[in-house]
């Protein structure tokens, strides 16, 4: 009785990450609290979970990339990269990103390259950001450093005793799932709109709301006295008026004080509103939000703003700007938008105040697209130094001469004593939400051994799978980790996968290491929607994607890479008993 209530509470669980109201970190920590509290795991196995080595290495790894990321290397290739005809230019592209996602934190490689592509008007950007996006997990999967999934995959590894996985284990399969997948991509790439990359020409809308002032001379008249109809490249989509929604928005439409006027239309038409006396933007009169220069932003999948609103926040106060627009991609927003929860890999225009560069919350906040407000880059000096340090620290952990716990320990007191990183900057960036997902993530794990639930979903596998063998239930492990990374997070996915895995090698008595590759693997097969993976998320707006053009040009690279990965995972890690 008591594995079917854990395996219905994980069920549960996984409906509530689905849903995404909530954030895996408040969730997992929920469980692995009512784990706790029910008796499925003690203090000890608790408290551990949170002081698991290889979680520490993961750790220390985001911490020390944060040097990495500020190497000018990277963004000094982009106009290389992108010369040459389009399909070698995105050759190039994915080439280069993927080579750097094995040894660097995707998401900075591929936050690094988004501003460049996205002001470049030699290529659409739509056509270059979904391989860039792919391209950098086909790199992570190649090396254990290269995701944070592997090291997520390898810190179960080592709470349930066994082997960790070696620097370059996974390249065994990970080389040629790179290789074959980025082949598929150059030509799946072909089917990625061409959306215009200048504001001037685009079509995709940013959404704009203002409010009438108490005293405003447009309260008392109509909407086509206040001349308000025909706004060039702006369209007056609704009115907000005493918690009711006026849509559509007829000439004879009388405005009232308070009145909230939800527009949308093209960026650059925006400063037609400081004509218009007592029009208020988000608490600010028009004219002078307006003046300000203006900076696209993208919501970073670590800003404390996701699942929020503008009115839930100070966000002027926060970060000396006001939100002149919002976009999701190529979705229309309705409704009240300063009520909309924004999302990570919204991209928000805003216009900034002379402070705004200076905030020490940026970072974490935000990818910053636009040229003038760019975060400090390290000196060629300072760049070799990081990346050279990275690189030792990389070579003596794969030659067993230093461990990577160690080996980053040492990395990280060089660059604070030689000031690459200082401690305001690791308090601000560090991964706190992660740490506690990983950590309830293993202690729910145990749950899932202790009181048996593990081992029920891995017998219905070998019922499952009856004829087909120990091969017929790796794959079962495998598909199941790939639709979890669909419907939820990559780290997620790997944490509610990794015990089923484990619990079903041990069933066939097998060696477990191919089940925990496939997990590996599986849990960073994310192609087909943009909603489960971070780096995704970051391209969808500034691509104005749809969600059907990750479908397109995924489908093709999905195949692919299960087909290889099912084929190469038997043969280089063999299931054999254990």
């Amino acid at each position: 009785m008591t594995a079917v209530l854990t395996l219905l509470s994980i069920l549960l669980l996984l409906g509530l990450l689905v849903h995404g109201r909530w954030s895996a970190a408040v969730l997992f920590s929920l469980w692995a609290a009512a784990y706790f509290l029910f008796g499925l795991i003690d203090e000890t196995t608790l408290l551990s979970s949170y002081a698991n080595p290889a979680l520490a290495t993961l750790i220390l790894l985001l911490l020390v990339s944060l040097a990495l990321e500020r190497s000018v290397l990277l963004e000094r290739m982009t106009q290389r990269l992108l010369s040459g005809r389009e399909a070698f230019a995105t050759l190039k592209l994915m080439g280069v990103a993927s080579a750097f996602s094995a040894f660097l934190n995707n998401t900075a490689v591929v936050g690094t390259l988004l501003g460049s592509i996205s002001r470049q008007k030699a290529i659409p950007a739509s056509r270059l950001l979904i391989p860039l996006s792919y391209a950098s997990i086909l790199g992570g999967v190649t090396t254990l450093v290269g995701t944070s999934t592997n090291l997520v995959v390898n810190s179960f590894a080592v709470s349930s005793h066994l082997p960790p996985i070696g620097m370059f284990q996974l390249a065994w399969v990970g080389v040629p799932v790179a290789l074959a997948c980025i082949a598929v991509l150059a030509f799946s790439a072909r089917w990625l709109p061409r959306n215009a990359s200048d504001a001037r020409d685009s079509a995709q809308p940013y959404f704009l709301e203002a409010r009438v002032s108490q005293a405003s001379p447009l309260a008392g008249l109509s909407i086509e006295a206040n001349r308000l109809r025909h706004l060039e490249g702006l369209f007056l989509l609704e009115i907000e008026r005493g918690g009711r929604l006026i849509s559509p928005v007829g000439p004879d439409e009388v405005l009232e004080v308070d009145d909230v006027l939800l527009f949308t239309g093209e960026v650059t038409r925006f400063q037609a509103l400081q004509h218009f006396q007592g029009l208020e933007v988000f608490g600010t009169r028009s004219d002078a939000l307006l003046k300000a220069n203006l900076v696209e932003v993208i919501i970073s999948s670590e800003s404390e703003l996701a699942n929020k609103t503008l009115r839930d926040m100070d966000f002027r106060t926060m970060f000396d700007a006001g939100v002149v627009g919002i976009r999701r991609g190529d979705r229309r927003l309705t409704g009240q938008l300063g009520r909309v929860p924004l999302k990570a890999g919204d991209s928000l225009l805003l216009a900034v105040g002379a402070d705004f560069a200076q905030h020490r919350n940026l970072d974490r906040n935000f990818h910053v697209l636009g040229d003038s407000l760019v975060r400090p880059h390290l000196s060629g000096r300072q760049s070799a130094l990081a990346l050279g340090g990275f690189g030792l620290v990389i070579a003596a952990s794969a030659s067993g001469l230093l461990g990577l716990l160690p080996g980053l320990m040492l990395l990280m007191a060089v660059f604070l004593a030689t000031r690459l990183l200082n401690l305001a900057e690791l308090r601000r960036r560090f991964p706190f939400e992660l740490l506690m997902v990983i950590g309830s993530a293993l202690a729910l794990a145990k749950g899932l051994e202790a009181s048996g639930a593990a081992q029920l979903v891995a017998d219905a596998m070998r019922q499952a799978f009856d004829g087909h063998g120990v091969y017929g239930a790796l794959i079962g492990v495998y598909l199941l980790t790939l639709v979890l990374t669909e419907l939820v997070t990559n780290n997620a996915a790997a944490a509610l996968a990794f015990p089923i895995a484990l619990a079903t090698a041990r069933a066939f008595g097998v060696d477990p290491t191919a089940f925990v590759m496939v997990v590996a693997y599986g849990a960073s097969a994310c192609f087909l929607v943009p909603f489960g993976y971070q780096t995704h998320l970051m391209v969808m707006s500034p691509g104005h994607y749809r969600v059907t053009d990750f479908f397109r040009a995924g489908l093709p690279v999905s195949l692919t890479y299960s087909v290889v990965v099912l084929t190469l995972t038997p043969i280089f890690f063999p299931l054999t008993v254990g």
